[in-house]
């Protein structure tokens, strides 16, 4: 059962409209002014670190005993057109500490200005980079991870799409947040789920931002439609209550049917990028992530124990 602090905050969320509802301004300048915004980490003792690569601005985020050498490439969300590293920072800190490792969080290029595929290219720079500089300098990472949320979930999947195809070094794993993998929108869960976060009625504005008229069924726009064949293992996090929670469930079936190792969690009660609302089930969840990167180091199978419903996995039971 989601947590009583969950099932008040999903309340509360909604009393009021989710963003790019019908009837509601899509506002790209208020939408940005409010995904830039920076938030500083809770413990101050969390190192914050600029660095530059290449003209690509990106921040380290560093906690107390975390190991320089083991780094996670975090990827943010915003729709492809928004976000920043800056307002990450806490959540950065929080996976920092838990997986002690090191955070690199770039601010790749935002659409329309800079379409598909200029984020993309700026994510594989910034993973190229980092397997060579960490926060201090040029050293070599021990191993490597990606992550990231909605538009950046979907980056972090066609990031390691597009690493495999250039034969480039692969991180050891992949972790998708309520990640956006199909831009034709046609999930069931974007028809049927009323998301209280983002509606799925501002959807079609974003892709068209993004992509200018590009093909959505690319499979580097939309992974969903790539071929996962030799990337690394993924951990698919995504909240029941999200007009993305189908593109994460298809996008497992898809990657497991190519022969990767998936776990997929569909977190009772949670909305888009639950990770960030600093509730009991998003420190449970920056946990798993933890979890998830040791068994990868480790070299066993990272997916743990877990009951099975209709082929797809749960860490805790789901109303239905």
């Amino acid at each position: 059962m989601p947590s009583p602090e969950s099932c008040t905050y999903l309340q509360e969320l909604r009393k009021n409209p989710a963003f790019g509802a019908v009837g509601c301004e899509f506002n790209l300048d208020e939408l940005r002014q409010g995904m830039a915004a920076r938030q500083k980490p809770a413990d101050k003792n969390v190192k914050c670190i600029c660095a530059n690569i290449d003209g690509l601005p990106c921040e380290w985020v560093v906690a107390p005993g975390a190991d320089p050498d083991l780094r996670l490439l975090y990827l943010h969300g915003g729709g492809y057109v928004s976000g920043s590293g800056a307002s990450y920072l806490p959540l950065a800190a929080l996976i920092s500490a838990a997986a002690k490792c090191a955070v690199l969080l770039p601010d790749y290029r935002l659409a329309p200005e800079h379409r598909f595929p200029a984020g993309l290219e700026d994510c594989i720079r910034a993973h190229a980079w980092m397997t060579t500089s960490g926060p201090y300098g040029p050293a070599p990472a021990k191993a490597t991870f990606i992550a990231g949320d909605s538009a950046g979930g979907g980056l972090t999947l066609t990031t390691l799409l597009a690493l495999r195809d250039r034969r480039m070094k692969l991180p050891l794993g992949g972790m998708p947040l309520s990640a956006c993998t199909d831009l034709t929108l046609a999930g069931k869960s974007m028809k049927t789920e009323e998301d209280p976060i983002f509606s799925a009625d501002a959807m079609p504005i974003v892709v068209d931002l993004y992509l200018g008229g590009q093909d959505p069924r690319h499979p580097l726009a939309s992974s969903l439609f790539g071929d996962f064949t030799g990337i690394p293992p993924l951990l698919i996090q995504v909240g029941e209550h999200e007009m993305l929670r189908d593109d994460s469930v298809r996008v497992a079936d898809k990657a497991r049917a190519d022969g990767i190792d998936v776990t997929l969690e569909i977190w009772p009660g949670q909305v888009h990028v639950f990770q960030v609302r600093e509730l009991p089930e998003s420190r449970e969840a920056v946990k798993h992530m933890a979890d998830f990167m040791q068994a990868c180091l480790s070299g066993v199978n990272s997916q743990p124990h877990k009951s099975a419903q209709n082929g797809i996995w749960f860490d805790v039971q789901r109303n239905n």
